[in-house]
């Protein structure tokens, strides 16, 4: 008795275990047909229930959220927590700290330093003079201001400077030479731009002395 398979000659098997070799014949090939087991019949029209479903959360009553409407949700809550930040930073925050706390303290002009060379010193230069050095003794000015000669364009105050940091170029402005500083504040938490403050004090000693 032979362990091969019962094979009938039908259109579709129509039951458990039966193996049908359809009629149908093209470019001289007939196709078997069985019947789907279970497990995989569970997961297609489970698929298809979980789809006809979501289209009707998404679509009718808007239960769902689109990604749009996800990442702004996240950065409002971003928003929120930059400008608390921000709000509890002013309120320690004083000309007076930036200049004998926060300027004399190593630490905090290291973290402004580095965050400067991150970020300013392609306007500012690396010795804050808005120069760079191109050799034979020439050198050529960058967009942004200096930031040593004794000359602060929005304000000479410690809490000045920290405000165009955060806030960029006022709008009313029409900058440098047409360039205008970008709102750092929304890039750079509040405690970071008050340390890049503190290492352009620390670069001024006799301008803040007084």
């Amino acid at each position: 008795m032979s362990d091969e398979p019962d094979i009938n000659k039908a259109q579709y098997a129509s039951k458990k275990g039966e193996v049908v070799l359809r009629e149908h014949v093209y470019d001289g090939i007939q196709e078997y047909d069985q019947t789907l087991p279970n497990w995989w019949l569970f997961i297609f029209f489970g698929a298809l229930l979980f789809f006809f479903g979501y289209w009707i959360a998404y679509y009718q009553f808007g239960w769902a959220k689109t990604d749009a409407e996800r990442i702004d949700a996240a950065m409002a809550v971003i928003s929120d927590a930059k400008a608390k930040a921000l709000d509890e930073m002013l309120a320690k925050l004083t000309d007076d700290a930036l200049v004998n706390d926060w300027a004399t303290d190593p630490s905090r002009v290291a973290g402004g330093e580095a965050a400067y060379l991150m970020n300013c010193i392609a306007c500012h230069g690396q010795d804050l003079a808005a120069k760079i050095d191109i050799g034979n003794g020439q050198s050529v000015a960058l967009p942004g201001l200096p930031l040593t000669d004794g000359e602060w364009k929005y304000g000479g105050k410690p809490m000045d400077i920290f405000r165009i940091i955060n806030a960029g170029t006022p709008a009313d402005s029409p900058g440098h030479n047409g360039a205008k500083m970008e709102a750092w504040g929304l890039k750079l938490p509040p405690v970071q731009i008050a340390e890049i403050t503190a290492f352009i004090i620390s670069k001024n000693k006799q301008e803040f002395a007084k």
